[in-house]
């Protein structure tokens, strides 16, 4: 969940969860990301008590350079919280672009950029989480190299589509279509 969605969350002790930035959000809905409204939720969280599994620092949607920036801005600041820290990477970056201190690896960029290089993240010995996985055969695909998870609010945008949510359910119980399987190795 990110910011905005905190607010609006009253978090379980018994359920694990992850804090993304709302960048993303923000550059959908065409409004400007709020660094405020970002701290004051970590602030709010690290009084609660309820540690997050990872944190996403900043970035900027893709592009390389101002994600960088952020980074350098912004990851001192957060590593005070002493949680998992994950680099949302952008169009253009390389392994040589992911600092030490990364715990994780969150595949961000455009939709073409991201499924074009997803392999090489895996390659950093880094946990990896993969953003924008809205179909059952992308998180196969995803489920087969390895990351630590996916997000996609898609499963969910459909109302009642039932159908959607069956497909999500079956990856699950491990129930996997036909096409989804590699048949040639």
């Amino acid at each position: 969940m990110g910011p905005r969605g905190y607010w609006k969350t009253k978090l379980r002790h018994w359920m694990p969860y992850a804090l993304d930035n709302d960048v993303y959000a923000c550059w959908t809905q065409k409004e400007e990301w709020d660094e405020d409204e970002y701290f004051k939720a970590l602030d709010r969280i690290a009084l609660e008590g309820q540690k997050p599994m990872w944190v996403a620092v900043p970035d900027a949607i893709g592009n390389r350079g101002l994600t960088l920036k952020r980074w350098e801005k912004y990851a001192d600041r957060i590593s005070k919280y002493k949680w998992p820290m994950t680099m949302v990477v952008q169009d253009g970056m390389t392994l040589g672009d992911i600092p030490s201190e990364v715990d994780m690896i969150f595949v961000g960029g455009t939709t073409e950029w991201k499924w074009r290089n997803l392999n090489q993240w895996f390659d950093a010995g880094k946990r990896v989480h993969v953003g924008r996985v809205n179909s059952l055969h992308r998180v196969w695909l995803c489920h087969d190299l390895g990351c630590e998870s996916v997000d996609g609010t898609g499963w969910f945008r459909h109302g009642d589509d039932h159908n959607q949510l069956l497909r999500l359910e079956s990856y699950f119980k491990r129930e996997r279509p036909l096409e989804t399987m590699e048949l040639f190795n």
